[in-house]
């Protein structure tokens, strides 16, 4: 359990570590802070899209094998991370963290089954939830600190000593039985990979391509509409197709690139909407709450890891504390009352939040939305892995890491897109007949290519013009207003897929834990 709680760690402090490094990053590359909000949406991308081949790859060659090489391979990206000399060589590393991660990810499920079973199971799985609630804290803390202080590589170059500790550890790993004439799906893998990897782009090009229609920035158009939706249109109809392949596979008594059970199940379905939904949230939280506080505010990786530690540390108490609640309420009624927390939190963040960082209100409500997140995710992952067989621990394992990371993926596009699209809008219609800002100085800026930028970097752009410093100060006003303008549009929106949410969550039917016994047996049922 230590040895998967240290992997679970590698993987997600790289993952956190990415938000409040965004001073470090701009400054170090002189590229705008949505590169790293590309460079964690490519990390996601890329685990979402070969998790199931990696959980295939695991049971062909072996879980502790494929663990080892995958560490081993997570560890050579971060040292890449540490030493990247461009914008380009973070976002390669970040690719090949993810590629590692596809198959960390069902191997971890994997050797938790392999090693525990009834009510023990169901408590490792949630102290691997409870692992990666910890992996953020630290990362806040750790990355934040160092951020500062040293430079934002060191906390991805500690990672690289956390690797060779795993990797020396695993020796000790028991091993699991491998399948070495299992038949990897070739033509599902490329179905499911390319699926997830044009829905996710579409929506991570929303802003620079257009949602509708084509802007001049897209790279192509299709009858004048953007290249974005088409991305996710056919990205959608290649999901459904694989499916269908996978259930003709499964007819003709072939393995599938998944175990379709675990998506025909009733119970699993609704899991995996739900885990969606409050993953997609807690990454469009963690990235906006970041992006505001450097850019916005112009604090150091520091005080932004400070600030969103209450969030990081709400989660951690509430993944470990949802444990005990398994054996007493339904599914439904945590999963439910879940939601209503989460909506209230993100309720109180749309009205409370300024312009000024640190009042007690906005603190209170990143802690009620993480309290809400961290039971959600920790309950939700153990609907999905807990009480399987063990020959579909490892496909478990990867319905759980693509639902987890193509929602973070698209949480943060969509967070960013929403942010970015409101704000455009904000600017503009602050322009109009503005007496202020004449048309002769709009024309010498960029209005196609609005950014959320803090004041400084305006006042950089405002002084390549012939702007009066009247007009400057008109300027700063739009701005400063427009943004906070869009960050609450932002968190109402997002408070209402909360509420939303709360409908499916209610028909999760069933209970998580119970004696080892009752585990036992529902282990061994199969979904009609």
């Amino acid at each position: 359990m230590i040895v998967v709680g240290m992997s679970q760690v590698l993987m997600s402090f790289n993952v956190n570590a990415l938000p409040v490094s965004i001073c470090g990053v701009v400054a170090s590359f002189h590229a705008p802070p949505t590169v790293v909000g590309t460079a964690i949406v490519t990390y996601s991308l890329f685990l979402a899209s070969f998790v199931m081949l990696g959980a295939k790859i695991g049971a062909r060659f072996g879980p502790r094998l494929v663990f080892r090489v995958t560490v081993v391979l997570f560890g050579v990206a971060m040292l890449l991370m540490a030493l990247s000399a461009s914008a380009m060589m973070m976002i390669v590393a970040q690719c090949i963290a993810g590629t590692a991660a596809a198959a960390l990810v069902p191997t971890l499920v994997v050797l938790i089954a392999a090693n525990y079973r009834g009510r023990q199971q169901i408590q490792a799985l949630g102290y691997l939830g409870a692992a990666e609630a910890l992996a953020g804290v630290l990362a806040f803390l750790i990355a934040g600190s160092l951020g500062t202080w040293i430079s934002w590589r060191y906390p991805f170059g500690l990672l690289v000593f956390l690797a060779i500790s795993v990797f020396i550890l695993s020796k000790h790993l028991k091993p699991v039985e491998r399948q070495s004439d299992l038949k990897v799906d070739k033509l599902g893998v490329l179905m499911a990979a390319s699926a997830i990897i044009l829905i996710s782009v579409g929506f991570n090009s929303v802003n620079r391509w257009g949602l509708l229609l084509a802007r001049s920035s897209a790279p192509f158009s299709l009858l004048g509409l953007s290249p974005a939706l088409a991305a996710i249109v056919v990205g959608t109809v290649l999901s459904q197709a694989f499916f269908a392949w996978s259930r003709k596979r499964r007819a003709e008594q072939q393995t599938p690139l998944i175990a379709l059970e675990l998506i025909e199940s009733p119970l699993h379905r609704l899991a995996v909407l739900s885990l969606f939904v409050s993953v997609g949230l807690g990454a469009a939280v963690t990235f906006l709450i970041s992006l505001y506080i450097q850019t916005v505010q112009g604090r150091s990786s520091l005080r932004t890891g400070l600030a969103i530690t209450p969030f990081s540390l709400s989660i951690l108490a509430a993944s470990i504390l949802v444990l005990r609640l398994f054996q007493r309420q339904p599914i439904r009624h945590i999963a439910r009352y879940a939601y209503a927390v989460i909506a209230a939190g993100l309720a109180l963040l749309a009205v409370v939040i300024r312009n000024e960082w640190g009042t007690l209100m906005v603190m209170f409500g990143l802690i009620v939305v993480g309290l809400g997140l961290g039971a959600l995710v920790t309950l939700l992952f153990t609907v999905l892995a807990g009480g399987v067989p063990e020959e579909l621990a490892g496909d478990a394992g990867s319905l759980r890491g693509t639902t987890s990371n193509l929602a973070a993926a698209i949480g943060t596009a969509v967070a960013g897109a929403l942010m970015i699209g409101v704000l455009s809008a904000s600017v503009r219609m602050s322009l109009v007949d503005n007496p202020l800002i004449p048309s002769a100085l709009k024309e010498q800026v960029d209005l196609d290519n609005i950014k959320f930028v803090g004041n400084n970097r305006l006042l950089e752009v405002l002084s390549q013009t012939t702007a009066a410093p009247h007009q400057i100060d008109e300027a700063l006003r739009i701005n400063t207003e427009a943004r906070l303008r869009s960050l609450k549009i932002c968190f109402v929106s997002m408070t209402g897929l909360a509420l939303l949410a709360i409908f499916p969550a209610g028909r999760l039917d069933g209970s998580v834990g119970g004696d080892d016994a009752a585990v036992e047996r529902r282990a061994s049922e199969r979904p009609l």
